[in-house]
């Protein structure tokens, strides 16, 4: 997001709390995505004040996430509250649909990417989480996603084994400094690392950093615009000439 994005989403958030507590009442957001959530998360913390806050997406690890912020005595029972459902698309195994299959569909009937949640698929069975109005509409009408004919259901609950993939590379690394790590993680140069760095296309556990020389730690994760993101999984010993051993997982 840029800054007048920034000021917007702030924006709302401050609106959140606002009508939290004029009304007395738990309040939403659409889905937010990771460096969102993120964000609002950073930002309730700091700002909530006496109002507590949760971000859920239907299940443990979900991607994208609808924020609640909401009086204490709303604790015990939030968690039915959320305003999204789970959709179960059934199919043939044989069919191969993949999440730009669905993501398309969607967007082709003018949906907002913020009314829809994580796309989670499978062989056969696709899961996707999306507002109560939208699914509603989607149930109702649809039963093609793109040439497969398809069924659409509301009924079940989320099932899907979610499995992320990673390719894994190995190296050494000078320092731990953010421009050393990036280099190894995308083959590129040092020096070409810190350009894109400085340009703010790289960002470490979803904030936009400019400085070269942000220390990266185990279990951060950085996205890099153009080369995708990246997991620090593992911090080894020193070689010889001073050198940290580190492995990164690069999500696929």
């Amino acid at each position: 997001m840029n800054n007048s994005d920034n000021k917007f989403f702030f924006a709302r958030l401050a609106d959140m709390v606002s009508q939290c507590e004029r009304n007395d009442i738990c309040v939403f957001s659409d889905f937010l995505d990771e460096r969102q959530s993120a964000q609002a998360e950073e930002w309730c913390r700091r700002n909530a004040g006496n109002l507590f806050f949760k971000l859920w997406g239907g299940y443990n690890g979900a991607g994208r996430k609808i924020l609640a912020i909401y009086p204490d005595f709303y604790e015990s029972y939030i968690m039915e509250d959320f305003p999204f459902k789970c959709l179960t698309f059934s199919y043939r195994k044989e069919d191969k649909l993949t999440h730009r299959d669905f993501l398309g569909t969607l967007m082709g009937m003018k949906f907002r990417r913020d009314t829809i949640g994580d796309i989670v698929v499978g062989e056969g069975m696709t899961q996707i989480f999306m507002t109560e109005v939208v699914a509603g509409l989607v149930i109702s009408t649809v039963s093609k996603i793109g040439r497969t004919g398809v069924k659409c259901s509301g009924d079940k609950p989320f099932e899907m084994e979610v499995r992320q993939e990673f390719r894994t590379i190995s190296g050494t690394v000078a320092s731990l400094r953010l421009d050393c790590v990036l280099s190894l993680a995308t083959g590129q140069s040092r020096e070409k690392s810190a350009v894109m760095i400085r340009s703010e296309k790289v960002e470490i556990n979803h904030f936009i950093t400019e400085s070269v020389s942000a220390e990266v730690k185990s279990g951060d994760i950085i996205s890099v615009r153009g080369y995708g993101k990246f997991l620090l999984s593992d911090i080894g010993g020193n070689t010889r000439k001073n050198r940290i051993h580190i492995n990164i997982k690069k999500f696929v």
